[in-house]
C-alpha cells in the first residue's frame, strides 16, 4: 500500500491563533461569508510561547481550524492576514490525505465560488 499523495490533496486543514475566542469566531465568520472556508473551529484556552522582535513572548490564545479547498486556498491566504488582528497571523495548511467521502463533497460545496441559490 502507498502512502498518499499529499501534494496531490483537493482540501486542506488550516491553522491560525487569534488573541481571543471572540475574536476567532469573527475571523471565521467573516471567511464563511466570503465562502473562503467550509468551516471554523475555535478552541480557546491555548498558550504560545514564541520569540518576537527579539523577546520571548507567553500569550494566551485560541487556536482556529479551518476547513477548506486547495482551490480556495490563495484566496484565502491572502484575505486571512488582511482580516487577522496579528501584525504576522499565522497561517499553515495541512493536506487532507484522507477523509469521510460525503464531509468532504460538503465541504467543496460550501466552498464553491458560487453564491447561496446558485449551486
Amino acid at each position: 500500500m502507498t502512502a498518499p499523495d499529499a501534494s496531490a490533496a483537493a482540501h486542506l486543514v488550516a491553522l491560525t491563533t487569534t488573541p481571543t475566542a471572540e475574536s476567532g469566531r469573527a475571523l471565521v465568520r467573516a471567511l464563511v461569508e466570503r465562502r473562503l472556508v467550509a468551516c471554523g473551529t475555535v478552541v480557546p484556552g491555548c498558550g504560545s510561547v514564541y520569540r518576537w522582535r527579539g523577546a520571548i513572548e507567553e500569550q494566551d490564545e485560541a487556536l482556529v481550524v479551518l476547513k477548506t479547498t486547495a482551490a480556495r486556498w490563495p484566496e484565502l491566504s491572502q484575505t486571512l492576514p488582511r482580516l487577522h488582528p496579528y501584525e504576522v497571523p499565522e497561517l499553515v495548511a495541512l493536506p487532507v490525505v484522507a477523509a469521510h467521502a460525503p464531509y468532504l463533497e460538503w465541504l467543496s460545496a460550501e466552498t464553491s465560488a458560487q453564491e447561496d441559490g446558485k449551486e
